[in-house]
Formats: structure tokens, C-alpha cells, sequence
């Protein structure tokens, strides 16, 4: 197999934010993934999406670590990564398609 097929089939094992933590060797507090497990994990699929190409392993752990970091100086309130939260606050997204003439 090659390497990222095994990473690919590591993480596929990988089940909760802690377990993601560990197996890249991010440091971290119980605390701060206690409040904010899924904000770190859905922060960490954006980062990630926003990669140049296959991510590879030091991409997965610089995305991990600064989607924790994230959350270590801010909370989820105030990084509004869920929808919900963005449509809460009074902020709205519109896709890009939706902009224009409209049809008659």
C-alpha cells in the first residue's frame, strides 16, 4: 500500500476530535474539545477543502492544529462555523449562482 492509502485508511479508523488530536500530535486541552469537538472537526473539513491538491499528512496536521488553535482563543458563539449560528447572528450566505438577472 502506498503511504496515503494508509493514512487514508488510519483515518478512516479515527472516530472523535480527541482521537484526530492524538494521532497528529496536536497538543490540547480536554477543555477546550469538550466545548467545541464538532466547531474543531467541521473548522478542520474547511481548512482542508481549501488544500491545493490530495491533502497530504503535514497538511492534515497544520489544518487540525489551527482549527484547534481556533477554538483555544475564540468559542464557537464567535467563530460561527455552523450555518445555524451564521443564520442566527444575521449573517447569510447566497450562492454565487443565485446572484444575477432574474428569469421571466
Amino acid at each position: 500500500m502506498t503511504t496515503d492509502a494508509v493514512l487514508q485508511k488510519e483515518l478512516a479508523e479515527l472516530e472523535s476530535a480527541e482521537d484526530f488530536l492524538d494521532y497528529f500530535g496536536v497538543a490540547h486541552d480536554p477543555a477546550v474539545v469538550g466545548v467545541s469537538r464538532l466547531h474543531i472537526l467541521q473548522r478542520f473539513h474547511d481548512y482542508l477543502a481549501n488544500t491545493c491538491g490530495e491533502p497530504t499528512a503535514d497538511d492534515y496536521r497544520r489544518c487540525l492544529a489551527r482549527a484547534y488553535e481556533d477554538f483555544v482563543v475564540s468559542t464557537p458563539l464567535q467563530e460561527k462555523v455552523f450555518q445555524v449560528l451564521r443564520r442566527q447572528a444575521g449573517i447569510a450566505t447566497i450562492p454565487l449562482g443565485a446572484i444575477g438577472r432574474s428569469k421571466r
